[in-house]
């Protein structure tokens, strides 16, 4: 089954299972009552023009390729524009953009370049339209393709209003962006993968995630000590974003980290040294090194580096799903 979206009016694109569109479709339109209507790109009157000018207009509950349209009210765009904490610095991508209202909205809010990839190419040149009308063409760009098959790696923020299926089926290419970079879902779930951070807006879920560095495997650091400096040798095992295992060899001894936590690009992890010094570190990933700052006996705050020693595995979950998962994304469509 490939992805397509047909759109999105603020929102994106409910969707219908393939294998039961009947239940599906209903249980979509009945959300869709409870979203309510599509609300008004924005306050550009000319936006609303050149909908009426359109030759084609969507209609809300219209089916596409996997899925169905529903639009998304303004406030929970702007909400999801918000949870990803998106500037001009961004690149979006919107992944079944529909008619563009995401993008659009980025870009006239936050000057923010967004590309919107949507399967149904009425949809695309409708985007185009609205876009000029609301005076960001030059910020936005909308294509017509398969969000399975189209490269968004340059992406820093990835917005999407798919099905859980689909979005269980994205996980594994989501986790080949760059860490740090935000994914923003609207209503449905990645399975195991707990969000970062929840919004609810009248019942209505909206989930961030950050795409977590791989810290998996075995490192070496060196820091400042009492005694000039030390070096130390970390331990991790990682599912997700979650440090399941977080340890450190010094000095003869083994030692749990305590507030061990990655947050994108960024780790933080603390532990009480030889000296009986609690030293609080916290350094950005890149590849194979980390680079920060660790507190020192008198408080003061020193510059640390650590590389790794092994190759890094897998992060678990990030290559693909269970069948448990796929499970659980059906009863959570409600099918």
């Amino acid at each position: 089954m490939k992805a397509d979206h047909p759109d999105q009016c603020l929102t994106r694109h409910g969707a219908t299972r393939t294998r039961r569109p009947g239940r599906a479709a209903v249980l979509l339109l009945a959300l869709a009552g409870m979203l309510g209507g599509c609300a008004a790109l924005g306050t550009a009157p000319q936006a609303a023009d050149a909908a009426a000018q359109s030759s084609y207009q969507p209609m809300r509950g219209q089916t596409g390729k996997d899925v169905m349209w529903i639009p998304t009210p303004d406030q929970m765009v702007t909400r999801m524009l918000q949870l990803a904490r998106i500037t001009r610095e961004d690149r979006l991508a919107d992944l079944g953009s529909g008619d563009g209202k995401i993008v659009i909205a980025a870009a006239r809010d936050f000057g923010t370049r967004g590309r919107g990839i949507e399967y149904n190419g009425k949809m695309v040149e409708l985007s185009r339209q609205r876009a000029a009308a609301a005076g960001v063409a030059a910020l936005t760009r909308f294509e017509q393709g398969d969000i399975f098959k189209t490269d968004f790696s340059d992406a820093t923020v990835v917005t999407m209003y798919l099905l859980p299926e689909l979005n269980l089926r994205l996980r594994s290419t989501l986790f080949t962006l760059k860490p740090g970079t935000r994914i923003v879902s609207h209503q449905w779930t990645m399975g195991h993968w707990q969000p970062d951070e929840t919004t609810r807006i009248g019942g209505i879920p909206l989930y961030l995630w950050l795409i977590p560095a791989n810290l998996g495997g075995q490192w070496t650091i060196e820091f400042p000590a009492s005694r000039g400096s030390a070096s130390a040798t970390l331990n991790f095992t990682q599912r997700f974003q979650q440090l399941t295992r977080a340890e450190i060899e010094l000095d003869g001894m083994r030692n749990t980290l305590r507030d061990a936590a990655i947050e994108g690009e960024h780790v933080r992890f603390a532990f009480t040294d030889s000296a009986g010094v609690l030293r609080r570190f916290e350094a950005q990933v890149s590849g194979a090194t980390m680079r920060g700052q660790v507190s020192g006996s008198d408080g003061s705050n020193r510059s640390f580096e650590g590389r790794r020693v092994t190759a890094a595995p897998p992060i678990p979950g990030s290559t693909g799903f269970s069948e448990e998962e796929a499970i659980q994304g059906t009863i959570e469509l409600g099918g």
